[in-house]
């Protein structure tokens, strides 16, 4: 009877033809409705499935160099999580109104001398002249009065300062930022800007996973411990696939804040990216200390040589050069112990507890110090891997040794009055 009904009949047939029609085209535009929604969210699920191979790789292989948060090692590697990779610019809206109003300025300047070459053409009566007139004056008040248009700009240039003067830390650790003697705030927002990259941050991060960068072995490191980035695709020679590298470079980007990078962030970072001098001898005033540590102390007491507490520091956090030329970047991995103990503890544990371990009996806190600094892999503190670089005792002099040593016993509170580094002021 239904056969009868739908299909006997070419009426019912056609109906049925028509249903069935516009039942597909129904379905086909709900599916073609909903595709730009499917696919966007295959594309978020297949991101953070790259972002999590991502993190793997960058933990076994970038780190060691960038940081395992991505905020660089002093003197051996850049951050990649930062404002300046991202391109964020604190500067960016103060930029901006300072610019809107000097052209409003100009605009105005403009009218001014329309104003005055019709002032002084004659042919005008009166009434036009006062319009002429009652317009200079407020123009004049605009560009000069007391909320005028210089008095802002004014403004902007002292919130800028204190904007600079709150970042400047930072410039300790290579960020490009700098404030002229004239009161002028100088800096570079952009990695890309700094090495006048046109493309994409992906392809910037992308091709240099992929082919390195070669030269960098002449500014990251030190004399003995040159640090060089390396290709790390497959196609030039590296351990990575295509994709792998795809994957890195997402997790790079992931860190991106947007527009919520905050001054904490910037000042955060342990070592901004830079740009490479061209050529010149590095200044050497001083002798390797090598790696024998019982001469070492035999000169610093023969000679009495004293220490500097406030160079140690500079030494120390990347902002001087050793006597032979070098930036240590002890604290990229000591400050807050990222890769290596923490910097304020270091004295007061090598007295409370190195000193305790049966394999350092007979030395002193000063010894101690100067071999893990000279001859690093001779003693590894347990729950840190032998990872601290072994160049120190050729790029550093006995001198920096003292300073250092002397700015990390500057913690302490203990007395080190009997020992044979002593500073120069006491």
């Amino acid at each position: 009877m239904l056969q009868r009904m739908l299909i006997d009949k070419i009426e019912n047939r056609i109906l049925v033809g028509v249903v069935s029609f516009v039942g597909i085209m129904v379905l086909v535009g709900w599916v073609a409705i909903n595709e730009s929604a499917r696919m966007q969210s295959f594309e978020r699920q297949y991101l953070a499935r790259s972002v999590e191979r991502g993190a793997e790789l960058y933990a076994s292989n970038c780190a060691t160099c960038h940081g395992t948060d991505g905020l660089g090692i002093g003197g051996q590697g850049p951050a990649l999580n930062s404002p300046h990779m991202f391109g964020f610019d604190y500067f960016a809206e103060f930029v901006t109104e300072r610019t809107l109003l000097e052209q409003e300025e100009q605009q105005l300047n403009n009218e001014l001398d329309d104003l005055r070459e019709e002032l002084v053409s004659g042919d005008i009566n009166e009434e036009r002249r006062a319009e002429i007139l009652e317009r200079r004056d407020a123009i004049n008040e605009r560009i000069t009065g007391d909320d005028g248009i210089r008095q802002q700009i004014a403004m902007i240039d002292e919130e800028m300062l204190t904007l600079a003067d709150q970042l400047l830390p930072a410039s300790d650790n290579e960020y490009p930022i700098r404030i002229t003697a004239d009161g002028e705030v100088q800096y570079t927002a952009d990695r890309l800007a700094q090495v006048s990259w046109s493309g994409t941050l992906y392809d910037y991060v992308f091709t240099t996973l992929v082919h390195g960068r070669p030269t960098s072995i002449s500014y990251w490191g030190s004399p003995g411990n040159e640090v060089q980035m390396v290709a790390w695709s497959q196609r030039a020679g590296g351990p990575l696939r295509d994709d792998q590298i795809d994957d890195l470079t997402n997790f790079i980007l992931n860190w991106d804040r947007g527009d919520d990078w905050t001054i904490e962030d910037a000042l955060a970072v342990r070592q901004y990216a830079i740009v490479p001098g061209i050529g010149g001898d590095v200044e050497v005033t001083g002798e390797p200390a090598g790696t024998d540590v019982a001469a070492i102390l035999q000169t610093i007491a023969d000679e009495g040589i004293r220490g500097d507490v406030a160079r140690g520091e500079a030494l120390y956090n990347n902002r001087q050069t050793s006597e032979l030329g070098a930036r240590l970047g002890c604290s990229g991995c000591h400050t807050g112990g990222v890769a290596g103990p923490a910097t304020v503890d270091t004295w007061d544990a090598t007295l409370e507890l190195r000193l305790n371990d049966p394999a350092l009996a007979g030395y002193t806190a000063e010894e101690y110090i100067i071999e893990s600094i000279v001859l690093p892999q001779d003693y590894i503190v347990e729950g840190w891997g032998a990872n601290m670089p072994g160049g120190f005792g050729q790029s550093m002099s006995i001198q920096d040794i003292v300073d250092v040593s002397l700015y990390l016993r500057s913690y302490s509170d203990a007395d080190h009055s009997d020992g044979v580094m002593q500073p120069a002021d006491g």
